[in-house]
């Protein structure tokens, strides 16, 4: 590779976005120096200085203006945009509050070797990522349990190769030319999450590798909190538009990933998408944990 891209999209966090953009350069400064690397980043209607601090800290990062409703999906998708008008070799997918190592790019690449090596193409590589305070895993590449059912399990890295993936978050995901031409960049249809499942999946599909890299390439906590919890609070209106809320349960999104990869579960997921609306306690207590 002699040129990629690097995209990611913020909104009001301003030190993660900064700290996370400090830790890549970083890391760019162990890779090859040969190689050239252009960064993009979408900044959907922060009103923190986010815009601002960047274009002091990091001139040559290209900033691009969202609409203020994009969201993680949509924002990913607008830096893609951009970054696709130029003839990039890879496409590096970068969270905002994620913090990668510093030989996190060496390890793409040798996760790249390695699968033009062993598959004879480029393909789709994700990198895990440990919790910076209680060091346990929180994001990175999994495979199937159960697929009718839907259930996954995380991989762990294990030092020495990389691993064969079915689903991968998109904290630190590097696509390669190979994929990108053959299945573009994030789908359409996604409001903030799983769009990068989606990708994974559209790549395996394609008899595109997925690769989960040998070793952890960075940090990202995992806050997501207990949804619920706030849920079987509120009146049935505000539990209605919390089901659609892209960062509420984010409805649309998990019927689109029904509809494009999990058919025969749509109508099931659309019944309970309602249920668990009209009656929040039973489907917490009495489904959710099962």
């Amino acid at each position: 590779m002699q040129n990629f891209a690097v995209l990611l999209t913020c909104f009001n966090r301003k030190e993660k976005s900064l700290a996370a953009l400090e830790s890549l350069y970083k890391a760019k400064e162990v890779l090859n120096k040969d190689v050239v690397m252009s960064v993009y980043l979408t900044d959907d209607g922060s009103t923190d200085g986010t815009s601002e601090a960047v274009k002091k800290q990091f001139p040559a990062v290209k900033l691009l203006k969202g609409s203020g409703d994009l969201y993680w999906a949509g924002g990913m998708r607008n830096s893609w945009s951009a970054a696709l008008k130029n003839n990039y070799d890879a496409y590096l997918l970068l969270n905002d509050d994620t913090k990668p190592y510093s030989n996190f790019l060496v390890d793409l690449f040798e996760t790249h070797n390695y699968c033009i090596q062993e598959y004879g193409k480029g393909g789709v590589y994700i990198g895990a990522t440990l919790d910076e305070d209680t060091n346990e895993m929180t994001y990175g590449g999994s495979v199937f349990t159960n697929k009718f059912k839907g259930n996954y399990k995380k991989l762990i890295p294990n030092g020495e190769f990389p691993q064969a993936c079915e689903l991968g978050n998109a904290n630190i995901l590097l696509a390669s030319k190979d994929a990108v031409e053959k299945i573009g960049g994030l789908s359409d249809g996604y409001v903030h999450g799983l769009a990068d499942f989606d990708y994974t999946l559209k790549a395996k599909k394609s008899n595109i590798p997925v690769l989960l890299a040998a070793n952890y390439l960075g940090t990202c906590t995992n806050d997501h909190i207990d949804k619920y919890a706030k849920f079987v609070t509120l009146p049935l209106s505000d539990r209605l538009k919390m089901l659609y809320n892209p960062i509420g349960f984010d409805f649309k999104s998990h019927l689109v990933y029904m509809k494009n990869h999990f058919l025969y579960r749509l109508p099931l997921v659309f019944i309970m998408g309602y249920f668990k609306v009209v009656f929040p306690k039973i489907y917490k207590n009495k489904i959710l944990r099962k």
